[in-house]
């Protein structure tokens, strides 16, 4: 008999957090999450986390050498789920900031068992569609 591996999705915001602060609660809850569950991610979410992590604001933080570096990382411990972009115009609830759609969609097309963001506009979404949205030390007190 196999154990159940819950899904989880990470959204961009908590990924910036964990790759440019190594000792924060979002690097702990990612560190938990990719040796407890199954880490989801789509072709929109991986693209947006490339670009964010390109942008020279965050050059005083870590290399560029260094984010690009975790992005390719993560690129190989996620499971790859296709969600098309129309998937994201009929959620029956969108978010209220329209670029975080693509988290919900793609939780609701895997059919994840959780959402971890830092971003306002998803955590005031929890639960979505019987999905808890958790911010980093949530998803730590509940896992750890």
């Amino acid at each position: 008999m196999t154990a159940f591996v819950k899904r989880a999705v990470f959204d961009t915001s908590t990924l910036v957090g964990a790759v440019l602060r190594p000792d924060s609660v979002p690097r702990k809850a990612l560190q938990i999450a990719l040796a407890q569950m199954q880490l989801f991610a789509s072709a929109s979410t991986l693209s947006e986390l490339e670009r964010v992590m390109g942008r020279s604001l965050f050059d005083r933080y870590l290399e560029p050498a260094l984010r690009h570096e975790f992005v390719d990382l993560y690129r190989r411990h996620v499971r790859l789920f296709e969600v098309r972009p129309d998937d994201e115009l009929r959620l029956a609830i969108p978010c209220r900031d329209s670029r975080d759609n693509k988290f919900l969609a793609l939780v609701l097309a895997c059919s994840a068992d959780l959402l971890v963001s830092s971003d306002d506009d998803l955590l005031s979404m929890d639960p979505y569609h019987g999905i808890p949205i958790l911010k980093p030390a949530d998803f730590l007190s509940a896992y750890q």
